[in-house]
């Protein structure tokens, strides 16, 4: 590079001293032939030459003046000649007389005439000028010039001085490109010229090609550099560069704001037009000085609007994916139909009402063109003019909730005071509707395996604009997934309400008169599924009564019945009378059987698991026997109200086999308080047992309750809102049945003692005031204890019982057991049992520890059902 500008600087210097040589030449011929022109002018035009002219030796005078003229004007030589040429005067005195060498023509035609010659002095630059006289004839020619020699050594002269001046400014220009060359390469980092173009055509292709906007300014506002794509999004002229910020036209005011403010900007969003632009303004620094800003500018309504259909797409995934957890929670249509209305507010609808045909809600499958119940309703405020919820809805065919429930494909109405179908339903509320500011309606069916179960609606109000055919899409795809739960719900309904339906026509509709316990029962089957939980109250002889609380593992129909069968096996066994670990025992043989039996079913006809608890109190002795198989002990609350747990042997669950189950005989005063649970009560997953157990001890410890009121109480506390498993409470408090109501005698073990029994019978019926039934109770009880001292074993003894009927009872320690059978004709006896059959309401037979006990219940006087005994018809007598 510096080789080169050096051959440059001397080149330039060549053609330098070429050009100054040509154009000292010009310039010298030039001034010689003005000199020539001017000094033969002057000689010809002086005062006295045409005279001189016409004296006879013209030479004489003229040769001293032109030699002196010649000299004074720095001319090589003055001619003056006629006009033929002919010389009067000259340098060389030899050449006058002679021919004059050049053209004289021109001058003899009144012209000036120069040339370059070869005359007498050598090569020589003349000029010819013509005399003329007073009449303007030419009279005479004057010739001046200078020689070539002459001209060329003063431009030898001066050769050297020019070229002392190139050869100076030659140095000048080396040392000067020598210097500005190295500091050319320290500030380019060595870099060559090739490289610099490079690098240039990278920057300008980067600078105008790059999709960000760059522009310069400097510190006078001042827009120095505007690349493309700046132009482009500030919509600058192509003449921007140069001009004052201020007063470029279609600069946006606040973008000319901050390039004018110098001050630094990172990432600041302005809206330019229908642009959004992210601008970067730095100060420049140059040897520390701020000179102006370098500003950059992204377009971001591309990113904006792709960020906003990003979000958007997200926010509809996301209410995708919470209405997945949301919706479904429960086994509950109607909860199910409020979840799917509450995920969708504000989220997607300003609000959300829910129609199910009304045969949904009760489980079944909707008939065509079957009316809506509005089953939820949720929205941003509560003053909206839409049906309440409750309301049944006879959509018109004209509606899109009709199309949708007959067609099953959901409708968009983006302007609902445009759809006159949508406003003939109702039209004074439709308008109402529209007044309010629902402005747009979406209306999607439920429809969940081919079912149309009812329609969604979704309403717009806040948002201007009406929905797309984006959201009936996010509409659809919502409702498709809360109509499978919605159908579940609806299908687990059906099955709930049957299941339920079969457990409570299998569980006591109504419990039994009895006077040993004052009783108060509950019971609510889970919410979801129906369980096997029972509880029963069964009287028994004697005034007794027995106590059952039971509970089948599992939930639904199977459970249900197997319920049913446990229930209808325990009365069975109550009616022996048998003891309560002989009765679990019992029902544990029929739990096996039923096992086995279902072992070759693939319905599940065996039971998964079954507990029970079966008590016997007697307010006579008022004693308490019970028995648990598996089940949670009861608690006694004493009269004072003090709760305890029963201290009952457990006992393995029913259908395990193997085991004897133990029994637990305890004392309860009056007025005691016996409560049976099942699990479901006390047993929840945000707490353990024991601290059910302490609850529900806490909520009996109040002696002035009666039973009702003790078990709001239990349920106050313990009832859980929506249990998962069925609770059955069961609370009795017991009676006595005092001695004034009882009478007891021993009987002597000899036929003579049963006139003497009969008439201490006869005397206590009249002192009850029974004296109706004492021919009758005579004759039962002769039959029962002669039958006692004939078959049985002594002791015998006598009891008769005052309650709502009258029981005789015969004891003897015998276990054998009287059988009733039709006596033959022939036969002589056998007919005492049928006798006491006949004149009883119920009679029976039950084993003690000591032996047995043959009772038989009569019918008060005056009591429902009561009737005469028809005697004559059973007496083996002819009448008299």
């Amino acid at each position: 590079m510096f080789v080169l500008q050096v051959a440059i600087v001397v080149l330039l210097a060549a053609g330098a001293l070429l050009a100054l040589v040509l154009q000292s030449r010009h310039d010298i011929d030039r001034e010689a032939r003005n000199r020539s022109v001017s000094v033969a002018e002057t000689f010809a035009h002086s005062i006295g030459l045409p005279a001189t002219l016409k004296t006879p030796d013209p030479s004489a005078i003229l040769q001293p003046v032109t030699e002196e003229t010649r000299k004074a004007a720095g001319v090589d030589f003055i001619v003056v000649m006629d006009t033929n040429g002919i010389r009067y005067t000259h340098p060389q005195p030899d050449r006058i007389g002679k021919r004059f060498v050049g053209t004289i023509e021109p001058s003899l035609a009144g012209q000036v005439h120069t040339e370059s010659v070869q005359g007498p002095l050598g090569k020589e630059i003349q000029a010819v000028v013509p005399v003329t006289d007073s009449t303007g004839r030419v009279i005479a020619l004057v010739s001046a010039g200078l020689t070539v020699k002459n001209v060329t050594g003063v431009v030898d002269r001066q050769l050297p001085v020019i070229l002392l001046a190139i050869a100076t400014g030659l140095a000048l220009a080396t040392g000067g490109t020598a210097l500005i060359s190295r500091r050319l390469r320290r500030q380019t980092h060595g870099l060559g010229t090739q490289e610099m173009t490079r690098m240039y055509e990278h920057h300008d292709a980067v600078l105008h090609a790059v999709r960000e906007g760059v522009l310069i300014t400097d510190g006078d506002g001042l827009l120095l550099l505007a690349n493309d794509e700046a132009k482009r999004l500030l919509g600058l002229p192509e003449d921007a560069e140069g001009r004052y910020i201020g007063n470029v036209p279609g600069l946006d005011r606040r973008m000319a704001d901050l390039l004018l403010s110098g001050r630094v900007a990172t990432d600041e969003v302005l809206e330019t037009g229908d642009r959004l632009l992210v601008v970067n303004q730095r100060l420049t620094h140059p040897r520390g000085r701020p000179e102006g800003t370098a500003v950059t500018i992204r377009d971001s309504t591309e990113m904006q609007v792709l960020t906003s259909r990003a979000e958007t797409a997200r926010k509809r995934l996301k209410l995708l994916y919470d209405a997945g957890g949301d919706i479904g929670t429960s086994l509950d249509v109607v909860r199910t139909a409020e979840e799917l209305a509450a995920v969708a507010v504000p989220r997607f609808a300003d609000f959300v009402t829910v129609d199910l045909a009304d045969q949904v809600l009760d489980g079944d499958e909707p008939a065509p063109g079957a009316d809506m119940r509005r089953t939820a309703v949720s929205g941003i405020r509560d003053d909206h003019p839409l049906y309440p919820r409750g309301r049944l809805i006879d959509f018109l065919p004209s509606t899109p909730q009709a199309r949708g429930f007959g067609t099953g494909q959901a409708e968009l109405v983006p302007h609902l005071e445009d759809a006159p179908g949508w406003q003939a339903q109702d039209p004074p509320r439709a308008r109402a509707i529209v007044d309010y500011g629902i402005h747009s309606l979406i209306a999607a069916p439920l429809t969940a395996r081919g079912v149309v179960l009812g329609v969604v609606n979704f309403w717009r109000s806040e948002k201007p604009e009406p929905f797309d055919e984006d959201e009936l899409s996010l509409a659809e795809e919502l409702v498709a997934r809360a109509a499978i739960s919605m159908d579940n719900a609806r299908r687990y309904t059906r099955e709930h309400a049957l299941a339920e339906t079969l457990q409570r026509s299998l569980l006591p509709r109504a419990l039994p008169e009895q006077s040993a316990v004052d009783v108060a029962h509950f019971y609510l089957p889970a919410q979801s599924g129906v369980g096997g939980d029972w509880f029963d109250v069964i009287p028994l002889a004697g005034s007794r009564v027995a106590l059952v609380v039971g509970d089948v593992v599992g939930h639904g129909l199977h459970a249900a019945a197997t319920m049913g069968r446990l229930r209808t096996a325990v009365h069975n066994f109550a009616s022996l009378d048998l003891p309560p670990d002989e009765i679990l025992a019992r029902l544990d043989d029929l739990v096996q059987r039923i096992d086995h039996d279902g072992d070759g079913d693939d319905t599940g006809g065996g039971v998964l698991g079954a507990t029970c608890l079966y008590a016997v109190y007697d307010p006579v002795s008022q004693r308490c026997t019970m028995a648990r198989a598996g089940h949670l002990p009861p608690l006694v609350v004493a009269p004072d109200g003090t709760a305890e747990i029963v201290d009952l042997p457990a006992g393995p669950p029913l259908g395990l086999g193997g085991m004897p189950f133990e029994t637990a005989e305890l004392y309860l005063a009056e007025g005691s308080q016996l409560v049976l649970y099942t699990d479901g009560l006390v047993e929840e997953r945000t707490r353990d047992i024991g601290e059910g157990l302490e609850l529900l001890r806490t909520a009996l410890s109040h002696p002035e309750r009666d039973p009702q009121e003790s078990c709001r109480a239990v349920l106050d506390i313990l009832l859980p809102e929506r249990p998962s498993d069925d609770v059955a409470l069961l609370i009795a408090r017991t009676r006595t049945l005092g001695p004034d109501r009882v009478a007891q005698w021993d009987v002597p073990f000899e036929p003579s003692a049963v006139g003497a029994t009969r008439n201490a019978a006869a005397k206590k019926l009249d002192e009850w005031g029974l004296t109706e039934l004492a021919f009758a109770t005579e004759l039962i009880l002769s039959e029962l204890v002669t039958n006692a001292l004939r078959h049985g074993r002594a002791p015998v003894r006598v009891r008769l019982l005052h309650d709502r009927g009258l029981t005789c009872e015969v004891w003897d320690a015998s276990s054998t057991a009287p059988h009733l059978r039709y006596a033959a004709t022939t036969d002589e006896g056998g007919r005492g049992l049928f006798l006491v059959a006949q004149l009883s309401e119920h009679w029976g037979t039950r084993y003690t520890p000591e032996g047995k006990v043959i009772w038989a219940e009569q019918a008060l006087p005056g009591s429902p059902g009561a009737t005469e005994p028809a005697l004559a018809a059973f007496l083996d007598v002819d009448p008299i």
